[in-house]
């Protein structure tokens, strides 16, 4: 089809407007469950402790009838420490562009220290999920946390060749990693109830989000009938909650933790202490630009380790 002579076109136009969305899309992921569902508190200094203990053992023998006490020894606490690692990230605009009327915006630097704010929170979810030994640090050494997998020791499945971190400086040896099945997750579970815990939330990859999802009992993805809420012509695929024999698992997917680990918490017994909770610095302007920061000193307190488990070695893919 040919087009009417002389017709003028937006090829040839110059002063039509620009067409700018004032919204502005945003798709990278945000949820942080680690840092969400543990507490919280705030610490006074780099290193922070806190006690667990353990009840003495069981015992089915009784004592005679009249008979004197014999004296037991007391029990005493353990105490565990961690430290606080600085992670900060920051944004410079130039006083041109701060002057200036983008869309979507209000300030340019609102805007960026908002995405950096965001940014800085994922990093700590990242970090306390993780497997790194801890660091004191020096003058010329960066601070580190101890990770999540770095404390599990307890109620911990791990492939051939897989161990335990060596001590509280060391990350855990990485194993040959394995499919994820019904099977390991309930051997875990069986340790953590015979070692007095009750993880109730799983924290998993996308990977094996899907794999718990062809756990036994929802190996058929089916929807025939409507339940109260769900519509008839709703397949339902996924697994939300694992009711096991020890209680109900929330699974949780995140992009955080390594893919390779599934992390069992109960976020009573973890939480991430603070030195500084995202604290925001003006810094020097060098020439026409402004700079701005935001500082996050915390540290990953695990309340005691062995109400925590881990799934470790995990395949990723097919």
């Amino acid at each position: 089809m040919a087009i009417i002579t002389n017709a003028f076109d937006t090829y040839e136009a110059t002063s039509d407007r620009e067409s700018l969305s004032n919204v502005i899309y945003n798709i990278s992921p945000m949820e942080t469950p680690l840092v969400s569902m543990g507490g919280k508190r705030s610490v006074k200094n780099v290193q922070f402790d806190w006690q667990t203990e353990s009840l003495p053992a069981a015992t089915a023998t009784g004592v005679l009838e009249g008979g004197e006490i014999s004296r037991e020894a007391g029990t005493a606490t353990t105490r565990a420490a961690n430290v606080c690692q600085i992670n900060t990230r920051n944004a410079t605009v130039t006083g041109s562009q701060q002057a200036s009327d983008p869309a979507g915006k209000k300030s340019e630097m609102a805007h960026q220290m908002s995405v950096i704010g965001r940014a800085l929170k994922r990093d700590v979810e990242k970090t306390i999920c993780g497997e790194q030994g801890r660091n004191n640090g020096n003058a010329t050494t960066v601070r580190a946390t101890r990770g999540f997998e770095s404390w599990i020791t307890t109620n911990d499945s791990r492939g051939s060749g897989g161990a335990d971190a060596a001590n509280e400086s060391s990350a855990p040896t990485d194993g040959t990693q394995r499919a994820f099945t019904e099977t390991i997750l309930k051997d875990v579970l069986s340790t953590c109830f015979t070692n007095g815990a009750y993880p109730s939330v799983m924290i998993v990859g996308a990977y094996n989000k899907q794999k718990v999802s062809t756990f036994a009992g929802r190996a058929t993805a089916t929807q025939a009938v409507a339940l109260e809420g769900i519509p008839a012509d709703h397949v339902q695929a996924a697994v939300s909650v694992y009711t096991s024999d020890f209680g109900d698992i929330k699974i949780v997917p995140s992009i955080f933790n390594r893919a390779r680990s599934a992390l069992l918490v109960d976020p009573e017994y973890v939480g991430t202490s603070y030195l500084r909770s995202f604290e925001t610095q003006d810094l020097g302007n060098i020439g026409d630009a402004i700079t701005k920061a935001i500082y996050v000193e915390f540290g990953l307190e695990m309340k005691n380790e062995a109400a925590n488990g881990i799934v470790a070695d995990l395949t990723t893919s097919d």
